[in-house]
């Protein structure tokens, strides 16, 4: 059994800002939208915790989700390689980090803290009254606690 834990900050003022000192991070909106590489990141970063609700998607599916004007991909670069990326997806007044996670070789460094603060600052400078994620037992076993350390809180835990 999976257990899908639900969390948001329906403030700005229950964010909890991370230390952004010497991550050496560069973090970067996906402008030019590319389909194929948000196939790409899904793979990358979330093969090692069975990520696999979009593997059977269509071309056209990825075309449709990430093309759409709702959709926001920010990638995270060190040294040149890929550390991690995030989707935003707008719903209303409500943002979504909807996908969220660092590639294997920056797990364990101390670059999830920064991550989720660029994630969070992005989706407020989007106008978002509520910024929201989930995240299950098969994610890293720190996620949950990452996410309460930014100052969300626990609104839904559902059982699959």
């Amino acid at each position: 059994m999976v257990a899908t834990t639900y969390l948001e900050i329906t403030s700005e003022d229950q964010w909890i800002r991370r230390d952004r000192s010497d991550t050496g991070l560069d973090v970067r909106e996906c402008v030019i939208k590319q389909p194929r590489f948000n196939h790409f990141l899904y793979v990358f970063v979330g093969g090692p915790w069975k990520w696999t609700y979009r593997l059977s998607w269509s071309a056209r599916q990825w075309d449709d989700t990430v093309t759409s004007d709702n959709l926001r991909t920010f990638v995270a670069y060190r040294g040149g390689s890929i550390a991690g990326y995030y989707e935003l997806k707008r719903a209303g007044d409500d943002v979504e980090i909807g996908i969220f996670g660092l590639t294997p070789d920056f797990i364990g460094l101390g670059y999830g803290g920064f991550l989720l603060d660029t994630a969070i600052e992005n989706a407020y400078a989007w106008g978002a009254a509520r910024v929201w994620l989930h995240t299950c037992t098969d994610d890293h076993p720190n996620a949950l606690n990452n996410y309460l350390k930014s100052g969300f809180t626990i609104y839904k835990v559902q059982d699959e």
